[in-house]
């Protein structure tokens, strides 16, 4: 058998991740030594005193260290990373001072229309209340760490921009292809991190090779841009969440992404003065360390402890469940949706029936009828299993009896993917593939110029009983078009990361969803791998991926930052979350994109709205103390978070009672109790901030609570004063179930008439 289909959906990302890890395995296969991480906590000394701490305790296992040393961390946390024996890493792990001592992982890249679709019915209000406060530019920095930057897309001109804030300590690094002028005052920074262990010369370059970071860096922050296409499709024009946001670009990823490249951009980011942070990249599920080797929730960590906001993607391994990754409670995780756009490349059959196909494609086809159609299992050869046949399998067809013809082949409960499909027809002379399966779900992929679409088994039977009616069926496949106001929308994606998460049922992850299903954004200048016959490469590019819901949810949080610039990370945070929607353009709930509706595990609190955020009425705020308190309760001890924690007093100790339960009194945007078994009451608090307009305000509680399990608010209403902009309040779940057979979902909203701030909660054995 071969892997889930699912997670080998964006072809190139995998590719990243193989040729990332064949690399390091390559190499160390000729060294006895590998790079490690080492971390040492918090950076509370000058920069000066932690390089000689670091030279120190290299000095303990090492007579020469100046070849050794890889990276050191000195600005936003303690640390280094260097090439070492495993006994050396051994030694060095029981000084003090270490928090932990790990090898170099390697991590993969996450792989227009969608902000328009995200406008709600209310935006014409909000806009007016917003009016005059967006200004063409701000100081509000989004740093990037993925594969780099195309500086010449149009998406950004600095064309308007004010000049680079004056708080900007960041630096644009030169290379052969980069120099300082590819850096202005939209991309204010640009850094490089080398794979230690990779020689590719694309790496030390801010230059971006692939495309990826160069589309999430557009989708973020990018210009608004008319006439955006790809090849005609998507055609309209192409903007950021936050057009008015600067860029800095940490190039993480060339061959794969290496970790202590991570954690040193994740170093230069906290000293160079970024607001948000946006990462479309991260482990495969099944491979999540813990915390003290996670180098994305260690660097993420020390930012949230200065203020910044990390938002990282969920993660492409959906739809089964514990999926997630990047789940670490201060980062914010994000799933893919659809938007109500839809790619349609359908089926023309000779009885005039169009059956409708989902797919990029510029086939060469006829768009009449022309072309003979068979299916798999007719076109089997004579030692080939009809089964293998029938989904198409490699060396099951015929060459004599497909050449030249439209193969219909099976892919219901098979793992082979289209693009596997398209080889196998190819090889013995196949001109289409029609492929009958639900499992890429809502995605289009794109297959360039052979002739292929899906068909979804729902839509296939008609295909099937038109080509069993007539002894020489015939069929085209058409070229692609753009369907808009595509319902229903939006869809949870299929390849999207589940929860709940493997590191605490305790809190609800992913926690929001924005589109990552076919978005139009920038890409590289310089890619012909794919050029249709008489037209020139594509500025944009169609992208798949939790990758292109992060920077959705990075734009919007830095516009958020830059109207409420006193506002806190988690403010953001909570903003973006409670006032999420649950609703489709159907008027009807958000489900999956086959079928079942939407949970919070499929998509936390729901759908991101572009414009609520900015006055959500009440905030969650969630402190360093939270952190702290939750790092007690997954196991660390008191010693080893002073050694973490920057900001933590002295006074400073674990709860006596630190055990896994208590994570969901942190003060979060959603409530997750794990162990509700029905037969005790259980009891959680939050304090929520009046961060809206009218400071005397009262907020009623609406409670949605599942059949079977009471729900009581205490108190039921809040009355905020203008001395008396903080109120806590508790939440007591009971229950007449003798035990849960499955999790339950149901959600809090405070409401005064005009904002109304929803927390989803889930249940659960």
């Amino acid at each position: 058998m071969r892997e889930n289909p699912i997670l080998l959906m964006l072809i190139f990302y995998s590719l990243l991740l193989f040729l990332g890890e064949s690399t390091s395995s390559s190499t160390q296969s000729k060294n006895a030594n590998q790079v490690y991480i080492v971390y040492m906590g918090a950076a509370d000394s000058t920069n000066g005193t932690l390089r000689k701490d670091h030279v120190h305790v290299l000095n303990t296992v090492l007579r020469k260290n100046d070849k050794a040393l890889i990276h050191n961390y000195k600005h936003g946390f303690s640390g280094f990373a260097a090439r070492l024996s495993k006994n050396e890493a051994n030694s060095i792990a029981q000084q003090p001072g270490v928090v932990s001592v790990f090898p170099d992982p390697i991590l993969k890249l996450h792989t227009t229309r969608s902000w328009d679709f995200l406008k709600s019915e209310t935006e014409i209000i909000i806009n007016k209340r917003l009016s005059g406060s967006s200004p063409s530019s701000s100081d509000i920095v989004i740093g990037m760490l993925d594969s780099g930057i195309w500086p010449e897309a149009e998406s950004f001109s600095d064309k308007g921009m004010d000049p680079i804030p004056a708080k900007w300590n960041g630096t644009c690094m030169k290379s052969s292809d980069f120099n300082s002028s590819n850096c202005n005052r939209k991309i204010i920074g640009a850094r490089y991190y080398p794979n230690p262990d990779d020689d590719d010369a694309g790496a030390n370059t801010p230059r971006d090779t692939f495309g990826h970071g160069t589309h999430t860096a557009s989708t973020a922050a990018g210009n608004v841009v008319t006439g955006a296409s790809y090849y005609g499709l998507a055609t309209g024009t192409s903007k950021g969440g936050s057009p008015e946001s600067r860029l800095a670009i940490y190039k993480v990823c060339s061959v794969g992404c290496s970790g202590s490249g991570i954690l040193a951009a994740f170093d230069d980011a906290i000293s160079d003065g970024v607001d948000v942070l946006s990462l479309s990249l991260g482990r495969s599920p099944g491979f999540q360390p813990d915390l003290t080797t996670d180098v994305i929730a260690i660097g993420s960590f020390h930012a949230a402890e200065r203020g910044i906001l990390v938002v990282c993607s969920a993660g492409n391994s959906g739809p089964g469940q514990n999926t997630v990754v990047n789940d670490a409670p201060w980062i914010l995780t994000v799933a893919a949706t659809t938007i109500d756009r839809d790619f349609q490349s359908n089926v023309l059959l000779g009885n005039t029936q169009v059956i409708k196909g989902e797919a990029i494609n510029f086939s060469p086809l006829s768009k009449s009828s022309d072309y003979p159609l068979i299916t798999g299992e007719s076109a089997k050869t004579t030692t080939a299993d009809l089964d293998e046949a029938r989904k198409c399998h490699p060396s099951s067809l015929d060459t004599n009896k497909v050449k030249g013809k439209i193969v219909v082949c099976d892919g219901i409960n098979d793992d082979y993917l289209t693009f596997d499909k398209i080889t196998t027809v190819q090889e013995v002379g196949g001109i289409g593939l029609i492929h009958i399966t639900d499992s890429e779900g809502a995605v289009a992929n794109n297959y360039k110029d052979f002739p292929a679409t899906v068909v979804r088994p729902v839509n296939a039977s008609a295909l099937l009983q038109y080509v069993n009616s007539t002894s020489n069926p015939v069929a085209t496949i058409l070229p692609t078009i753009t369907v808009m106001d595509y319902k229903p929308a939006p869809m949870v994606a299929i390849f999207s990361s589940r929860g709940p998460s493997a590191l605490s049922k305790n809190i609800i992850k992913p926690d929001i969803a924005a589109p990552g299903v076919t978005i139009l954004a920038a890409w590289i200048g310089n890619d012909e791998k794919f050029v249709p016959k008489g037209e020139k490469h594509s500025l944009y590019n169609l992208e798949s991926g939790t990758s292109m819901s992060c920077p959705h949810v990075s734009g919007l949080a830095g516009s958020i930052k830059a109207r409420n610039p006193t506002w806190s990370a988690s403010a953001i945070k909570s903003a973006i979350m409670t006032s999420a929607t649950q609703i489709n353009n159907m008027k009807a709930p958000i489900t999956t994109d086959t079928g079942p509706i939407a949970t919070p595990y499929d998509y936390g609190a729901g759908e991101i709205t572009s414009t609520e955020p900015f006055q959500p009425g009440l905030v969650y705020e969630t402190s360093t103390t939270d952190y702290l308190n939750y790092l007690c309760y997954i196991g660390f001890n008191t010693t080893t978070i002073k050694v973490i924690s920057r900001t933590v007093p002295n006074s400073f100790s674990c709860p006596k009672d630190s055990t896994s339960g208590h994570i969901s009194n942190i003060n979060y945007p959603s409530i997750a109790i794990s162990n509700f078994n029905g037969k005790e009451i259980v009891n959680v608090s939050r304090t929520v901030t009046n961060v809206g307009e009218d400071d005397e305000t009262v907020y009623s509680a609406i409670v949605d609570a599942p059949s079977g399990v009471k729900v009581q608010l205490v108190p039921e209403k809040l009355q905020f004063t203008k001395s008396s902009k903080q109120i806590s309040y508790q939440v007591i779940f009971s229950s007449s179930l003798t035990s849960l057979k499955n999790d339950l979902f149901g959600s809090i909203t405070w409401s005064n008439g005009k904002h109304n701030v929803r927390s989803p909660f889930v249940l659960s054995m």
